[in-house]
């Protein structure tokens, strides 16, 4: 789940012991369980809050909590177990009583609470009829989600995840990063410093170090960098209306590689076996 950047670096830095870290993986593990359970859900004609409701019992019946739900201002919390953000629509959608339709894409963000440790990962969905200008926009920030990890590693810093994720998307692809939304660290609370970005420098940001876990998501539009947020104080558009996509992954830095702490293996097993949904790869 996104945050909004404050353009402030974080000082509040928490970093995890490897018996947290195992804590960490078993959150994630019901988060990627929910999302593959999901994915096996969805096809034209479900709504979102048929879906949202289904991810929530699944992640109770797995002793977790939905950490999405109820979360921010008491005076707007987010009503949904998951986030679920369909075509122009970045992150942060409430589940709705809209129906899916052949066409769509739907980022569908997951976060859970488990035992005092939060889990968080997002994947974005094709549907049968989507066109390839929009899966090629899928496949480019699903590998750019990859070459961000190849960064979380000891010694190296917060911009070069940044730099990354730039570099591969919009000097390479002509797409654009989304400057107002961020990734974060994550552990014992949903959002932690520091603010990880999609765009920066390389050698700049917080240091990285053993035991600290990033979520990392790129979100990338296909026609502007610029959004705005709906009168309901959470969904956020693309400014053009465009499509969008949006993958995540708990990551854990690491000396020689970084771990992880999600998964996606069983969404994409159950892509494989739901017609609905087209496949989506990481570009080569």
């Amino acid at each position: 789940m996104g945050i909004f950047s404050s353009g402030i670096e974080g000082k509040r830095v928490f970093y995890k012991t490897n018996d947290e870290i195992e804590m960490m993986r078993k959150a994630n593990l019901v988060v990627s369980k929910t999302l593959g359970h999901v994915a096996s859900l969805l096809r034209p004609g479900i709504t979102g809050a048929e879906i949202d409701k289904a991810a929530e019992e699944f992640i109770r019946d797995h002793k977790g909590r939905p950490a999405f739900k109820g979360y921010g201002d008491a005076d707007n919390p987010f009503p949904g177990s998951l986030c679920i953000s369909y075509n122009d629509i970045v992150v942060h959608g409430i589940p709705s009583k809209r129906e899916f339709k052949e066409d769509d894409i739907v980022s569908i963000d997951c976060g859970v609470e488990l035992e005092g440790f939060y889990g968080d990962a997002a994947f974005t969905f094709a549907f049968a009829n989507v066109g390839e200008p929009t899966m090629e926009l899928l496949s480019v920030t699903y590998a750019s989600l990859y070459r961000a990890i190849e960064q979380a590693v000891h010694g190296k810093r917060v911009g070069d995840i940044a730099f990354a994720v730039q570099e591969y998307c919009e000097r390479q692809h002509k797409y654009y990063v989304v400057r107002d939304l961020v990734g974060h660290g994550v552990g014992r609370s949903l959002h932690e410093d520091p603010e990880v970005p999609n765009y920066g420098k390389r050698g700049k940001g917080p240091l990285l170090l053993d035991g600290l876990v990033l979520a990392i998501e790129p979100m990338i539009n296909l026609g502007t960098r610029d959004v705005y947020q709906d009168e309901d104080g959470w969904t956020i558009h693309a400014r053009d209306r465009g499509p969008s996509a949006h993958y995540e992954h708990s990551v854990a830095v690491r000396k020689s590689k970084a771990d992880i702490l999600s998964t996606h293996e069983f969404i994409l097993e159950a892509i494989k076996n739901n017609k609905s949904l087209k496949e989506v790869y990481p570009k080569n």
